[in-house]
């Protein structure tokens, strides 16, 4: 068992390098999908992964399958996306998830033209569904430095957030700066989706943000507590898909989403908060 378990791990560098990636990716990423689920902007993540697609596809046209360039297109056009669907949003009666639903859709098309013009299917392939194990050093580097930016300013702005979170007209009320703010943390989201986006593809990496951050719903009622258990569920699924992947020959990012809807569905049945088998127990508690 031990052996079926650690040592895909212990024997082959690619696998201890995926590992390590996941592992940062999960830190950062996991508690940033914990406060767009309490914003419920659930859906908007999978609005900018796709967002960075084009940004991503031009870097590739310029410097080929180049980490620096891809990451700065990416970064570019998700920060622009971010800017463009929240002006939308606040300059017309169109509401902020349609707005990123429209340019979404035009991202998503226009990306996928870009890298058809140059590339060959198995490049599309790579951007859309990552190569995470074939992360190089400067991946790790990036998703790392993603990572630790990410868990720091959480740390020094948690309070901020969640009351923009919760009431962001109180925030503005008290001169807490709550569209700097905002900002602040859609850009956090769009980082964290581009280090992402060289693991998994620009189609799975939002199933690493938000599906351990629903999961962690049903095992704590407060935002720490989610957040703690939302890197530790989704840490969880990559090395359940990774393993996965490694016994059975399959790919390995749909390996690690699947993993990470298969702890989802089993939250939602046995978590302690909220899932059936905890309203049952209730309900069965109050008829007695």
């Amino acid at each position: 068992m031990l052996d079926l378990l650690a040592g895909p791990f212990l024997d082959y560098g690619f696998m201890r390098r995926a590992l390590v990636g996941c592992l940062a990716l999960s830190l950062g990423a996991c508690p940033l999908g914990v406060l767009l689920v309490l914003r419920r902007m659930s859906l908007v993540g999978d609005a900018m992964a796709h967002a960075i697609l084009p940004g991503a596809a031009i870097g590739f046209l310029v410097a080929g399958l180049s980490v620096v360039a891809m990451t700065i297109g990416g970064v570019v056009t998700g920060l622009t996306v971010a800017l463009l669907a929240g002006l939308v949003s606040r300059l017309t009666p169109l509401r902020e998830d349609a707005s990123f639903a429209a340019f979404y859709l035009v991202s998503l098309g226009l990306g996928v033209l870009l890298v058809s013009m140059r590339g060959s299917s198995v490049d599309l392939l790579h951007v859309l569904f990552g190569t995470v194990l074939a992360l190089d050093n400067a991946a790790l580097v990036l998703i790392a430095a993603i990572a630790s930016v990410t868990m720091l300013t959480l740390a020094v702005l948690h309070r901020a957030l969640i009351v923009e979170c919760l009431d962001p007209g109180f925030l503005r009320a008290v001169g807490g700066h709550g569209m700097l703010v905002h900002m602040l943390f859609l850009a956090l989201v769009v980082l964290n989706l581009v280090g992402g986006f060289h693991a998994l593809g620009t189609l799975m990496v939002v199933g690493i943000m938000m599906l351990p951050a629903a999961s962690a719903r049903f095992w704590s009622e407060n935002v720490a507590g989610q957040m703690a258990v939302a890197s530790l569920l989704g840490f969880a699924a990559c090395v359940t898909g990774l393993l996965f992947s490694y016994h059975h020959s399959l790919p390995a990012s749909p390996a690690i989403i699947l993993a990470a809807g298969a702890i989802y569905g089993a939250s939602v049945l046995l978590g302690r908060h909220g899932s059936l088998l905890a309203s049952a127990l209730r309900l069965r508690h109050l008829q007695h």
